[in-house]
C-alpha cells in the first residue's frame, strides 16, 4: 500500500488541518478500540470504555504531534506502532483507576502489572519508552524514601522482566532476600500506583 496518504495527512495534521486528523481517525479509530477491549479483557464489560479510551489515546496523539514531541514519526510503519503505545498506555491506567479503590484485590493489581510490562517490554517503538518514562521515573523516586541503595536496581530488574533468581544472582544474594525487597517495592508503590511486582 502506497505510503503516500498516510504520510500526507501525518504532515497535515502537524500543520493544524483538522480534515486531516478526521481522515486519520477514520482510518485507525476502529483498530484502537478493539485495542483497548483486548487491554481491558479482564476488566467487567460493565466497567469497559473501550471507545473513551480510543478517543482519549487519539487526542493526545493530535495533540503531541502539534507540539512536536513524536519527531520519528514519519509513515504508516511508525504511526501505527506510536498509536498502539499510546493506546496501551490509556488502557493501563483506565485499570488502575477502576482497581484504585479495591486495594485487597491482588488479582486484578497483578493484571495492571502483567499489562504495563507486556507494553513496556514487547514493543520497540521509543514513543512507548517515552509514555512510560515519568511514571516509571516516579515508581522510582518513590523508593527513596526506604533507605535501601539496592530497591531501585531491583525494581528496574523486575521491571524488566527478570525473574527473582536471576536478579539474587545478579545481585549475589538468595531468593528469599529478593522476596522480602520485592514486598518492599510493592507495599510503596500500592501506596502510590497500585502496582504490584508478583
Amino acid at each position: 500500500m502506497n505510503d503516500y496518504p498516510i504520510t500526507a495527512l501525518i504532515e497535515d495534521l502537524k500543520d493544524g488541518q483538522s480534515q486531516a486528523a478526521q481522515q486519520l481517525w477514520d482510518i485507525y479509530f476502529d483498530r484502537m478500540v478493539n485495542l483497548a477491549n483486548n487491554k481491558l479483557i479482564h476488566t467487567p464489560r460493565a466497567r469497559r470504555d473501550e471507545e473513551d479510551i480510543a478517543l482519549s489515546a487519539f487526542n493526545s496523539f493530535c495533540t503531541g504531534l502539534q507540539n512536536n514531541q513524536f519527531p520519528k514519526l514519519k509513515d504508516r510503519d511508525t504511526l501505527w506502532p506510536l498509536l498502539v503505545a499510546i493506546t496501551t498506555y490509556k488502557a493501563v491506567d483506565h485499570i488502575r483507576h477502576e482497581n484504585r479503590a479495591k486495594r485487597g484485590n491482588q488479582y486484578a493489581h497483578t493484571q495492571i502489572y502483567e499489562q504495563a510490562i507486556a507494553a513496556l517490554t514487547h514493543q520497540s517503538d521509543p514513543q512507548l519508552i517515552l509514555i512510560f518514562q515519568e511514571q516509571i521515573e516516579q515508581l522510582l523516586n518513590s523508593l527513596d524514601n526506604i533507605k535501601d541503595p539496592k530497591l531501585k536496581q531491583i525494581a528496574l530488574l523486575r521491571l524488566q522482566g527478570h525473574d527473582k533468581l536471576h536478579i539474587a544472582q545478579q545481585l549475589g544474594c538468595v531468593t528469599r532476600t529478593i522476596e522480602r525487597k520485592l514486598q518492599l517495592i510493592q507495599q510503596c508503590w500500592l501506596e502510590s500506583t497500585h502496582l504490584t511486582l508478583d
